[in-house]
């Protein structure tokens, strides 16, 4: 199947929803390390995987475009007509694929009003903000976002991305295959739970990592299950983050990412030694102890949300993208634990 870069390929398999940059700015979200399944296929172009469907986004003034492709037969080449758009689209509607994106991006909450009240409590982030606008919290899928987390401590970004790429390949389902390089979908919490699983990933280069991914969906699985994991969305930010962190591989800053990128808790704010050094140097927090201490984690997030209000994660979001950008590409991050 060939990849659709642009809404001149196909016009007829792309839609489009009103979104201004100051809204949503694919290239600094897609890249800042919230989610590890994105890749910049063309300029201005981001494909990846949403919802078990393969996906390329692209932004043109206020619109934001979309094109999901449809699944591979197995057995059978796809038909391709004449002008190269292939014969059978994805079988979403357009009300669903917009539920989608909106849902993903959070496009119900306004960004601008919000950067405004950030802005007006905070000088320091009224000053980084205004060259990073559009900067938001994607909504992930729960189990996705806690074993692509897991996998993140001392780590990059780049690192990271591979790993989960080929997580996917190894456990996967295929979705589809674009210009030759194939699409999976994030593996299932049963995919994950086999009895060679840790040996398997030990195989994909995981390291140490590998005993904590698949004691963790074993962990899952035995108990709240998946949608115990989903229904930590409407439950209390400290209850959620209290039941992530009683998992192998999980401690209060993979928590975090996890409450605030796909359990709604708005107000998580993941704390490493990068952030811990912020708080002290620019922003003159004063704490006990020259180490980041489990007491100087909750000072540190407790006066975040004080400064920042309750959508405090999103505001840390946006000077970890600004912190990413400067002087270096967002690939030279690192996520530590």
């Amino acid at each position: 199947m060939k990849l659709r870069d642009a809404p001149s390929a196909c016009p007829s398999l792309w839609r489009w929803l009103p979104c201004p940059p100051a809204e949503l700015r694919l290239d600094l979200v897609l890249s800042s390390g919230q989610s590890f399944r994105w890749w910049e296929s063309s300029p201005g172009a981001w494909t990846g995987v949403l919802g078990g469907r393969v996906w390329t986004l692209r932004q043109d003034g206020d619109r934001l475009w979309y094109t999901v492709y449809g699944e591979e037969d197995e057995h059978e080449e796809e038909e391709e007509e004449r002008d190269g758009c292939p014969a059978k689209a994805a079988k979403l509607n357009a009300a669903e694929t917009e539920r989608i994106l909106r849902d993903y991006f959070q496009l119900d909450v306004g960004l601008s009003a919000l950067y405004h009240a950030w802005g007006a409590a905070d000088p320091l982030f009224r000053k980084v903000a205004k060259d990073f606008p559009g900067v938001r919290v994607l909504r992930q899928d729960p189990v996705e976002c806690l074993f692509s987390f897991i996998c993140t401590s001392n780590n990059h970004i780049s690192r990271i991305t591979a790993m989960i790429e080929r997580l996917c390949q190894a456990f996967g389902r295929r979705l589809c295959c674009l210009d030759s390089r194939p699409f999976h979908a994030f593996p299932s919490l049963s995919e994950l739970t086999g009895a060679d699983a840790e040996a398997r990933l030990r195989a994909l280069g995981f390291g140490y990592r590998a005993k904590f991914v698949s004691g963790s969906a074993r962990a899952i699985a035995e108990g709240l299950g998946p949608e115990g994991l989903c229904q930590l969305r409407s439950a209390p930010y400290a209850e959620a983050r209290r039941v992530l962190c009683a998992l192998p591989g999980v401690g209060a800053k993979v928590a975090d990412c996890v409450c605030l990128l796909s359990l709604d808790k708005a107000e998580a704010v993941p704390v490493d030694t990068h952030v811990w050094q912020i708080a002290r140097q620019r922003y003159g927090v004063a704490l006990g102890g020259k180490s980041l201490t489990p007491r100087a984690y909750q000072e540190i997030g407790d006066f975040f949300r004080e400064l920042w209000g309750p959508r405090a994660g999103w505001a840390q979001a946006v000077l970890f993208c600004a912190d990413l950008r400067k002087g270096q590409k967002p690939a030279g991050s690192q996520h530590q634990a």
